[in-house]
């Protein structure tokens, strides 16, 4: 009897323990905090939560705003287009154009960790061009020195991969395709050994363009970055048309295959804040062995 009685009055006292502990947990309504470590004076039909750290699944894509600037090595064609009214044996002796300074923005979207895109706008500098050439006239040699300047505007639509990151280093390859305006300004002739001389028209067109890229980019921060790229750009042509002083029939001059070999230094803010780590309750954990 007395065992019976003992029995008793420890099922009671576990059960009204186990009701209050239960009690208190509703009126508080707030989770454990986390770790959590489960009380083992507790019953066995105590339920628990806690909250867990959880890594959110990133944004689609990433917006950025980008800025460049850097030099380019060129190389070109030059041609003597002839008026069909005149008849000479001219030819080009030597040409040269000087490196040109180059500065640049752009937009674009980092789709995923390998993949982005951008739009990209970027003025060309007034770049010095000159050239000499020689014909034969009347039984003498005579010559013509050619000056001006060329400057251009290049817009491209480029895609890049990103091909993994060491040490927040990043390579990266790409391409882009646009178009080129190409402006040949204050072109003129000096006429050598005769009176003859002219100036040109300042023509300018619109010209396909298109570009190669190999880069590094390094990661300051999540949101910026910098990089540093050579890039191979193909930028079309311009063709002037030089009037001679006291009337000819204009010959026309075109400076083609316009390419460059250009070494860039660039840098990239994303317009996304980096989203962190957040805490997110657990389901239920039932303590029931």
């Amino acid at each position: 009897m007395t065992c019976g009685l003992a029995w008793g009055r420890d099922f009671i006292a576990g059960g009204a323990f186990a009701i209050i502990a239960t009690a208190a947990y509703a009126g508080d309504g707030a989770p454990m905090p986390y770790p959590y470590q489960p009380d083992p004076y507790l019953p066995p039909a105590a339920v628990a939560y806690q909250p867990r750290p959880v890594f959110p699944a990133a944004p689609f894509g990433d917006w950025y705003l980008r800025g460049d600037i850097g030099i380019g090595q060129n190389n070109f064609s030059l041609n003597y287009l002839e008026n069909p009214l005149n008849s000479t044996d001219f030819a080009f002796e030597h040409s040269a154009m000087a490196d040109t300074v180059f500065f640049g923005g752009g937009a674009g979207l980092e789709l995923n960790n390998w993949l982005r895109f951008d739009v990209t706008a970027e003025y060309r500098s007034r770049t010095e061009v000159n050239a000499f050439g020689q014909y034969n006239y009347g039984g003498g040699v005579f010559g013509d020195q050619y000056h001006g300047f060329l400057q251009s505007l290049v817009v491209l639509a480029n895609a890049y991969v990103d091909i993994g990151t060491w040490w927040n280093v990043t390579p990266f390859v790409g391409v882009g395709f646009g178009g080129a305006y190409n402006k040949l300004d204050d072109f003129y002739d000096i006429g050598i050994g005769t009176s003859g001389a002219g100036i040109g028209r300042n023509s300018g067109s619109w010209n396909p363009a298109w570009a190669v890229y190999a880069g590094l980019a390094y990661n300051v921060t999540r949101t910026f970055k910098v990089e540093a790229t050579y890039r191979y750009l193909n930028y079309g042509s311009v063709t002037d048309t030089v009037n001679c002083f006291g009337g000819c029939n204009p010959d026309s001059f075109k400076w083609g295959s316009l390419t460059s070999q250009d070494f860039m230094l660039g840098m990239r803010w994303l317009l996304q804040d980096d989203p962190g780590i957040i805490f997110v309750p657990q389901p239920p954990i039932s303590t029931r062995g």
